[in-house]
């Protein structure tokens, strides 16, 4: 068996250094548990990237995979199919009706298809976008003139759109940003790659009356956030009355397929005209079968519930904790971050990788905690027993750099 060193000589070797040289290879998965090229186990609380929400190896999840492939594997967008159909029913039906979805294959191409749908929608008299600032809608040129992270957006730039960056959760500062001009705001209800940043009580209910004020669309990237994540079907559900005009998704709904979808509601749902826009993986069938396998499978297991009853266990023990470099955490479900008292979220990372657990350094002074739906309340407690020892290594690597 090739060992992790060599995979890791091999990766170096022969892909673009976009991601650097991951520090674990993995080569299996079994529920919430997976192992590297050296058969160390860790418990995965991160589920790549809020993505595995049936954890890994579900029967249910396999069966329709492996079905789906034996059946009907591709068919591109120039033919109907019935797994097509049938998940975006089950989307619209969850969203509560009065909208159509067009599928693709990532969040990205998700956020893409929203951004060219409200400008098709808007007509010429309207002409910039509002964003948030730290805000991450995706790395391909439109999502990233949205995304609010300098870092990453101005290497790339310029992006021939005008859109103009606001605090995100400032109500005010939207208020005066947005005029009869803006095509669109854009927006997450909580700041995924920012840290697992919510928004203030009452944001998306401002959001939206601002934007039937102005007559801005509304566009709500749940992209990290749908799906369960947050122990809803959709995290503005928490805000009731509160529906964007369009909302896109990705990661957890493929359960690990790559998948995304753009539902436009009222009129954006009949926004785009014929050959507007399309994808030839968009709607694929196998995507389609792993998505209606993980919306049953949340809906069988009662898995909304348990994500918010598990979420409320790991944010209790965590706020339990006494450590210096510990603030707390924050976020929802079983959607988190730990909030540190400084930049040592890269040595947490690390430090709780060598004890057997994967998480995230999504900043600097956060780490990002997003397990499958399906972890138990045992196997959270687990890391939070050994958190005050990953701490303390964490503090004493800090340390030694100094």
């Amino acid at each position: 068996m090739t060992s992790g060193s060599e995979l890791r000589e091999r990766f170096a070797a022969s892909l673009m250094p976009t991601y650097g040289v991951p520090p674990v290879a993995l080569t299996l998965g079994r529920g919430c548990e997976v192992y590297d090229a050296d058969g160390r186990q860790y418990l995965d609380l991160i589920a790549g990237i809020a993505v595995s929400s049936l954890g890994h190896g579900h029967p249910a999840l396999v069966k329709a995979v492996a079905h789906q492939t034996a059946t009907l594997a591709h068919t591109s967008n120039l033919f109907v199919h019935e797994r097509e159909v049938e998940l975006a029913e089950r989307l619209v039906g969850l969203l509560g009706g009065d909208a159509k979805i067009f599928f693709a294959n990532s969040g990205t191409e998700a956020n893409e298809a929203a951004l060219k749908l409200v400008r098709r929608a808007a007509g010429p008299g309207r002409h910039y976008f509002v964003a948030s600032d730290k805000g991450f809608h995706g790395r391909t040129s439109g999502a990233l003139a949205l995304t609010g992270k300098d870092a990453i957006r101005e290497p790339f730039g310029p992006f021939g759109m005008d859109v103009r960056f606001v605090p995100h959760g400032d109500l005010d500062a939207l208020a005066d940003a947005v005029d009869e001009h803006c095509v669109a705001v854009f927006t997450e209800p909580t700041q995924g790659e920012a840290g697992v940043v919510p928004a203030p009580e009452g944001y998306l209910a401002g959001v939206r009356r601002i934007c039937d004020d102005t007559g801005a669309a509304f566009v709500l990237d749940e992209i990290q956030s749908g799906i369960g994540r947050t122990g809803r079907w959709f995290a503005h559900q928490a805000e009731e009355g509160v529906r964007p005009d369009v909302l896109t998704l990705a990661k957890g709904l493929g359960g690990g397929l790559p998948i995304g979808a753009c539902a436009g509601f009222g009129r954006y749902a009949d926004a785009f005209h014929k050959g507007d826009h399309g994808s030839t993986f968009g709607g694929n069938p196998v995507a389609c079968a792993a998505a209606l396998a993980v919306i049953d499978t949340i809906e069988s297991e009662n898995l909304l519930a348990h994500a918010t009853v598990a979420g409320e266990i790991l944010a209790e023990k965590i706020d339990a904790l006494d450590h210096p470099l510990l603030v707390g955490q924050r976020g929802s479900g079983l959607w988190r971050a730990l909030e540190l008292t400084g930049p040592h979220a890269a040595h947490v990372q690390e430090q709780a990788a060598v004890r057997g657990f994967l998480v995230n350094a999504v900043a600097p002074d956060a780490v990002r905690i997003a397990p499958p739906l399906v972890i138990t309340p045992e196997q959270l407690e687990l890391f939070t027993e050994a958190l005050p020892t990953i701490l303390d290594a964490a503090e004493a690597a800090a340390t030694k750099e100094q």
